[in-house]
């Protein structure tokens, strides 16, 4: 149960002490065993390897993780890492700041290129720490798990999302169940340990392998309540912590519920892209007003569905494709220039955007993968509906005002329905003795995470501020030019400062049309949270 784990993660000894073994509360006695023994042996870095694009001076290494924390002596997995020294003076070093970029599923390798790529808006924190990511268990270096075959996974066109009949939906059912099939026998020995928790033991476990004794962290989307967790489990571990784009941690909401509020919040904005498009109408040509626009995406989705464009680009492939403007403000142009092309008649920019590539392989196996641990971990993070009328009543009703998402996320889910591996309650996520404040940071109208959990997560950690975004809603707000935003997380990371009340920031600017943009899928370096994504991975 949850409490045992805080009561045994708050009393923790000092890294480098071996713990004995106590009557109750195995996970958490095993986590102390782990870091113990990371502590002792530390990470060997190296260079990393050519193919995994990290070029020097950033530094790739291992940590090992039990497979299972009731049993730290038993087997263990290994958890890919990479690192990247703060770029100021040694007297200027605060420590290593670990990140999480969402999913579940999401890699963190990426983040000490931050650096590398002179990121104006971490210059400041790039002098003071070493920025380190990481692959959570199962994702990519990790011990990756999967599903299904990558090519048939990204193979296309699939089944429209949105059921014309009883039998669209019993075809659905039966994929979904198939999906869930294939993951327990693909990699069902990791299924049961796949669980946020346990991911944020690992974290505990990487921070005592990086020598540290408490723990900077960020996380995004995903990553907050990842974050969330981790301050739960151990709030004395904590030195600086920032959640940006925060899903709601309530037990109530994990994960079933916060699906179903996620499909309100991506109707919300696709409404806001719909108005930016038509008042940008002369330069996209798709309607000068929102249901103008909202007509062409039902013609689209209507040709697409009869005849796929290019013969690969059905209605599934058009929302995946076109929910990234939901998403992020940096794919608003993007999605209209595809869009707009298609319109003047070429469509050979939609299709390769939205459309599969069938030639990635490594793109297509990092994509089933992400997919892969997306479902392991929110199907055993809580207990779903198994009951198929449950699932049905509740996005039959969703759909008829919020029509965008519902079907599309609701497929995605129910692989849970019929999971095969342990479901578990979720973490009573709320602060302890020794949690510092933590800066919570949110965009008002976020589509992936919704308003509320920003709220609902500030109520539960005492002393945490909130920093709103007013009247705006792209995910990763902390990734986005808003001196407001920007100042306020250099002065948390470097000085330890807070207001001392929350704070309303004045939206980021909105994009400019840009016509002439290549229209191309969004890539882990150009998306300021999770990687792009199938339907509504946070």
């Amino acid at each position: 149960m949850a409490g045992t784990f805080i009561l045994g993660a708050a009393a923790a000894p000092t890294a480098n002490a071996t713990p004995q073994r106590p009557a109750v509360d195995l996970e958490s006695w095993g986590v102390r065993i782990a870091a113990a023994r990371a502590a002792a042996t530390g990470i060997d870095w190296t260079a990393c390897p050519e193919d995994w694009g990290l070029p020097a001076p950033i530094q790739c290494g291992y940590v090992t993780v039990p497979l299972d924390y009731a049993k730290p002596h038993g087997r263990t997995i290994k958890i890919a890492v990479d690192r990247i020294g703060n770029t100021g003076k040694p007297s200027e070093r605060q420590g290593a700041l670990l990140y999480n970029p969402g999913g579940p599923g999401g890699s963190g390798m990426r983040f000490p290129l931050r650096v590398t790529n002179k990121s104006p808006l971490w210059t400041k924190t790039a002098a003071a720490y070493d920025f380190v990511g990481f692959d959570p268990r199962g994702v990519g270096r990790s011990t990756p798990i999967s599903c299904v075959d990558p090519q048939e996974f990204v193979k296309a066109p699939k089944a429209d999302p949105v059921p014309d009949s009883e039998a669209d939906k019993r075809a659905q059912r039966k994929l979904a169940r198939e999906y869930a099939d294939g993951c327990h026998e693909r990699s069902g020995w990791m299924l049961p340990h796949m669980t946020t928790p346990n991911t944020a033991r690992d974290m505990d476990v990487i921070r005592a392998a990086l020598g540290e004794k408490k723990l900077n962290f960020l996380g995004v989307s995903y990553g907050t309540y990842l974050g969330g967790v981790y301050a739960t489990l151990f709030p004395t571990h904590v030195r600086r912590m920032i959640v940006d784009s925060v899903v709601n941690p309530s037990r109530e909401k994990i994960w079933y519920q916060a699906n179903l509020d996620q499909d309100v919040a991506f109707e919300m904005r696709w409404n806001d892209w719909k108005k930016w498009v038509a008042a940008n109408d002369a330069a996209y040509h798709i309607g000068d007003t929102p249901e103008k626009v909202q007509r062409q995406w039902e013609t689209l989705r209507a040709t697409a569905k009869k005849k796929p464009i290019g013969g690969v680009v059905g209605p599934a492939e058009l929302i995946s494709f076109f929910q990234g403007a939901p998403y992020y403000d940096s794919s608003w142009t993007v999605v209209a220039t595809a869009w707009s092309k298609y319109l003047a008649g070429d469509e050979k920019a939609l299709v390769e955007a939205a459309g599969p590539d069938l030639g990635d392989t490594r793109g297509n196996i990092a994509a089933e993968n992400s997919n892969a641990v997306y479902t392991a971990v929110e199907c055993a993070d809580a207990k779903w509906p198994t009951d198929w009328r449950t699932w049905d009543r509740d996005n039959t009703a969703l759909h008829q005002k919020y029509p965008f998402m519902t079907w599309s996320n609701a497929w995605m889910n129910l692989p849970c329905a019929t999971w095969k591996g342990p479901q578990r309650t979720p973490v009573d996520v709320r602060s302890h003795a020794g949690l510092p404040p933590v800066l919570i940071v949110q965009a008002e109208r976020d589509a992936a995470t919704p308003y509320e959990g920003a709220v609902e997560l500030h109520k539960r950690l005492k002393g945490s501020r909130l920093i709103t975004e007013k009247n705006a809603g792209s995910h990763g707000v902390t990734s986005l030019v808003n001196a407001c935003v920007n100042e306020r997380v250099d002065a948390y990371l470097l000085e330890g400062k807070v207001d001392a009340r929350d704070v309303t920031c004045e939206p980021h600017a909105v994009p400019k049309p840009a016509p002439a943009a290549p229209a191309a899928k969004a890539s882990a370096a150009e998306t300021p949270a999770a990687e792009a994504a199938p339907a509504a991975r946070r």
